[in-house]
């Protein structure tokens, strides 16, 4: 799964079974806001290609034959749920009379039907992503390699020789009525058609046809978000004055304006147990970083998490715990760069009319607490119930306390990773849902849709 700035997949083309006819099918997440974010390009060189990219939201396709336009679609509808799956479908037979019918674009088995651009090719035109030279996938091709894939990448199908619709390689959950992907799908993959990334980070082809990719730049990371399970990230989409996100979301950097924001998880909660971590990073500075948790004031901008009555906010500067802007009290511990801070917060038990809320440095309990004992009343931070709050649920936060620092979250929801950078010992985790670096507390669970409905 591509997840960096520089991360891309290539191969070269053998014998197409049509430079007509084609089916490509793949599930994305978290394509970045503000970048060009690259899919897919089958190129010979800067005047024959095609590629399809999200670029301000929308979905695209762009190609070229003998340095003319060939092909070019802009949807309206933008691919902006940072959080979920998109089941991506594109489907050609340029062999058809009916110009519409030589180009299909499917967004999670609904047919685009509504461009700001659309323009179809010609009857018996050649489809570059086959007759190209090269393929990538994660980045295209403008004179050189560039705009690479800031997210995810799962199950990518390449048919040669067959247009598909998307039920070729998902289906309706009967019980949810969600659209998944069906793991084994019955197609005919062609001379050159392909199935990778299908459990994990793997690029050998699994169709049968021997057409493996290989990595072509920046670093592969098996990450356990999937279609069928997906971890929270963090949010770009809310104020977030002033920050950088990176690998999939799960990376923020504040810079050094005087205007900042806190950013939330895109996952909240109003029951359950869950657990993640944070790896701090940064400038000098880098214990300017504040993160914990919150029910409201986040989507107003509020700079620091624990300013309101519903945030609580573990500071690195002077090792407090703040809600509604004052010292919660106990004993806590400063940090900074290379530290891994753990949350727990737990939503089942109740102390005195409130939940209950823990912070860990590399792997202790701070104040003397213990998540994986509810009755016991050491050490823990109450916090208001999710029903008495504005919201309901419970969102992560971090945040930046100062701006002169530019301190860096690199989150860990449960994909096992810091930023590019797997966890150097994986500790234990009951629930088998996620991979932390430290032992997850028991009776608690990785936030993501499968720990929600655990």
């Amino acid at each position: 799964m591509p997840t960096n700035t520089t991360t891309y997949l290539t191969r070269s083309q053998g014998t197409a079974t049509s430079d007509k006819i084609g089916t490509f099918s793949a599930w994305i997440k978290s394509p970045q806001e503000g970048e060009t974010n690259s899919i897919f390009t089958g190129y010979t060189d800067n005047n024959n290609k095609i590629y399809s990219y999200i670029g301000g939201g929308g979905l695209s396709i762009y190609g070229a034959t003998g340095g003319s336009q060939s092909l070019y679609f802009v949807s309206n509808r933008k691919l902006r749920d940072v959080n979920g799956w998109y089941h991506i479908v594109i489907t050609w037979d340029t062999t058809q009379s009916t110009e519409s019918n030589r180009i299909k674009i499917y967004v999670n088995n609904v047919q685009e039907t509504s461009f700001s651009t659309a323009s179809y090719p010609s009857q018996n035109a050649d489809i570059y992503w086959n007759k190209g030279t090269t393929s990538l996938i994660g980045a295209r091709y403008v004179s050189s390699i560039v705009n690479f894939y800031y997210g995810s990448m799962s199950h990518i199908h390449f048919t040669d020789g067959t247009a598909y619709t998307p039920s070729a390689f998902g289906e309706t959950d009967t019980t949810t009525g969600e659209w998944i992907g069906k793991t084994s799908p019955s197609v005919t993959y062609g001379n050159n058609g392909f199935f990778i990334l299908k459990d994990g980070n793997g690029i050998t082809d699994q169709s049968g046809e021997g057409n493996d990719f290989t990595l072509g730049g920046g670093t592969l990371t098996n990450l356990k978000d999937n279609p069928d399970n997906v971890f929270a990230t963090l949010n770009p989409l809310g104020l977030n004055a002033d920050v950088t996100f990176a690998n999939g979301n799960n990376n923020a950097t504040y810079g050094t304006s005087g205007t900042r924001s806190i950013v939330t998880g895109t996952l909240g909660a109003n029951s359950g147990k869950y657990y993640w971590e944070c790896e701090i990073q940064g400038n000098a500075d880098a214990n300017n970083a504040v993160l914990g948790v919150s029910m409201s004031g986040w989507e107003t901008g509020y700079a620091v998490a624990g300013e309101t009555n519903q945030s609580w906010g573990f500071r690195g500067f002077d090792g407090a715990v703040h809600n509604n802007n004052s010292s919660v009290g106990g004993t806590w511990a400063t940090f900074t760069n290379g530290d891994i801070i753990g949350v727990a917060i737990n939503l089942d038990d109740e102390q005195g009319g409130l939940n209950k809320l823990y912070f860990s440095k590399n792997g202790t309990w701070l104040n003397g607490a213990d998540p994986s004992t509810p009755s016991s009343t050491t050490g823990v931070i109450g916090i208001t119930k999710p029903e008495n709050g504005d919201s309901g649920f419970y969102f992560p936060v971090v945040s930046d306390a100062g701006s002169t620092a530019t301190p860096k979250f690199k989150m860990n929801f449960g994909n096992g990773y810091f930023g590019t950078v797997a966890v150097s010992s994986a500790g234990t985790n009951a629930s088998e849902n996620g991979i932390f670096e430290y032992d997850v507390p028991t009776g608690y669970t990785a936030l993501s849709t499968k720990g929600l409905n655990l």
